[in-house]
């Protein structure tokens, strides 16, 4: 390896016996490069206690370990963050934030960028990558927009280009339809909707691009609280939609990410 921080990281995170290992195989020719770089995947993560820090989640998985912050105290979520930014070089993404744990993680890094409406924290210690091809994340109504904001963010740190199309809904079609050029560009769309969740079966027959739908739990009683527009999605018939969970931004940006920039 040419990069001594690359094995610093490796030796921290892997034990000495497993280094000698792994490299003496690659030495006598009992394991080729692509091998060794197959089990170093698959190997390490650290053990601290009350959560075990997974540093080559981007190595498998194309995105760092993001840390989902309801349940965990402000102490553990300091305490993940230290350990990430001592030992990985990449942005580091906290999911479903309030301005506590902005502060916290404030408290080890001044890197720290807070956006309110998406509920994420990101420790950004690198410019956003981008793509040639967009994910389009639009919502049927203004309420679903935190939900919808969680996706453009968790996509846009993922490195990808990311437009927003808000307040489109069913109920004003006019609005949606004065759009569709944008809507046949993307490469990936997400759709954020809640009430009965129709959204995503127009724009599915709208475009040949695949659609990642999200229920919200907008909506009055008998949405009972995004169910509604969950069976509504899945029973959809427009060809070419996944549905994520309700109110699960994170999940639909994590999917539309890795088809954008599927090669």
């Amino acid at each position: 390896m040419n990069n001594p921080r690359a094995c610093e990281r490796l030796i921290y995170i892997m034990n000495e016996e497993q280094i000698r290992a792994l490299l003496e195989s690659v030495k006598n020719g009992s394991m080729d490069m692509d091998q060794a770089v197959a089990e170093i995947r698959a190997l390490p993560y650290e053990d601290i206690g009350y959560a075990k820090v997974d540093y080559h989640r981007e190595l498998r998985n194309g995105y760092p370990e993001v840390i989902y912050s309801p349940g965990k105290s402000l102490d553990q979520i300091r305490g993940i963050v230290m350990h990430m930014l001592e030992h990985t070089d990449g942005n580091i993404l906290a999911s479903r934030a309030d301005e506590s744990v902005y502060e916290a993680i404030r408290q080890v890094t001044d890197q720290a960028v807070y956006y309110k409406e998406a509920r994420s924290v990101v420790v950004k210690r690198k410019e956003y990558g981008t793509t040639e091809g967009y994910v389009l994340v639009m919502t049927a109504g203004t309420s679903d927009i935190p939900v919808a904001e969680e996706a453009a963010v968790t996509a846009e740190v993922m490195g990808n280009q990311v437009k927003r199309l808000y307040d489109v809904g069913v109920a004003g079609i006019h609005r949606l339809l004065d759009k569709v050029k944008v809507i046949q560009e993307a490469r990936v769309i997400i759709v954020v909707a809640g009430m009965e969740g129709a959204l995503a079966s127009v724009v599915g027959g709208l475009t040949k691009s695949p659609v990642v739908a999200v229920p919200t739990s907008v909506g009055y009683g008998a949405s009972f609280g995004g169910i509604s527009a969950l069976l509504g999605m899945l029973t959809s018939c427009a060809s070419g939609i996944g549905v994520v969970n309700i109110d699960n931004g994170f999940g639909a940006a994590c999917m539309a990410s890795k088809i954008n920039q599927l090669k």
